[in-house]
């Protein structure tokens, strides 16, 4: 984590470039804790966390992307998405909220749209943290058992848990449909959390230390 923060304090100083990381998973794989575990003693002025919901108000009224390009991260950040666009390819698609010709048709948009933010300075890393079915059910129950915990617990999330093999399709389709050279996927198992954390903070450093940020 100390190399971590050295090399996000240089990447900060320089202001030339960013990092996006996107975190995706099923309910309950662990997208909260890997935020709070992996930027701890990180410096809060350099980070902005988007936490995406679904689309409302004026979000609603421009196409897809919009809300998500307004929120990217500026020079010297380091910016992380808890979800992120790959949800208009596999929520959207999985609960029939649009037309399969629609999302179809979205891969393309997604790969143009994360190679303009590559070309603009953004380095991205996207994570998907991959949870097995038996134990996203063990978590799920103890959200709703555990009283400190049962404010995250969304009855949703077990509609959500009776399609998994469609959400386990629609991921494999997105990750081989936009994983490029200049935006890669990466797969991270996440029924251990230690495990999940580690790996997600090592790839996040060994990003910073491609880029080499210098300090002006």
């Amino acid at each position: 984590m100390e190399r971590l923060a050295l090399l996000h304090n240089r990447l900060y100083a320089e202001s030339t470039r960013a990092v996006l990381l996107v975190l995706q998973g099923m309910d309950a794989s662990g997208k909260d804790g890997t935020i709070r575990n992996v930027l701890t003693g990180v410096n809060p002025q350099g980070c902005r966390i988007v936490n995406f919901r679904p689309p409302a108000g004026a979000e609603l009224a421009h196409d897809y992307l919009w809300r998500v390009h307004a929120v990217c991260p500026a020079h010297g950040e380091i910016g992380i998405f808890n979800r992120s666009h790959y949800e208009d390819v596999v929520a959207a698609r999985v609960r029939e909220l649009v037309q399969e010709k629609v999302w179809k048709r979205r891969y393309e948009h997604i790969r143009g749209f994360e190679r303009l933010l590559t070309d603009e300075g953004t380095t991205l890393l996207k994570v998907f943290l991959h949870v097995s079915r038996d134990e996203q059910a063990r978590r799920l129950d103890e959200r709703r058992k555990d009283p400190e915990k049962r404010w995250k617990f969304d009855p949703g999330d077990l509609a959500d848990r009776e399609r998994w093999p469609q959400y386990m399709r629609a991921y494999e389709d997105a990750i081989r449909e936009t994983s490029t050279d200049w935006a890669p996927w990466y797969v991270v198992p996440a029924d251990h959390n230690w495990a999940r954390n580690l790996s997600v903070a090592a790839l996040l450093v060994a990003t910073l230390e491609r880029l080499d940020p210098k300090l002006p």
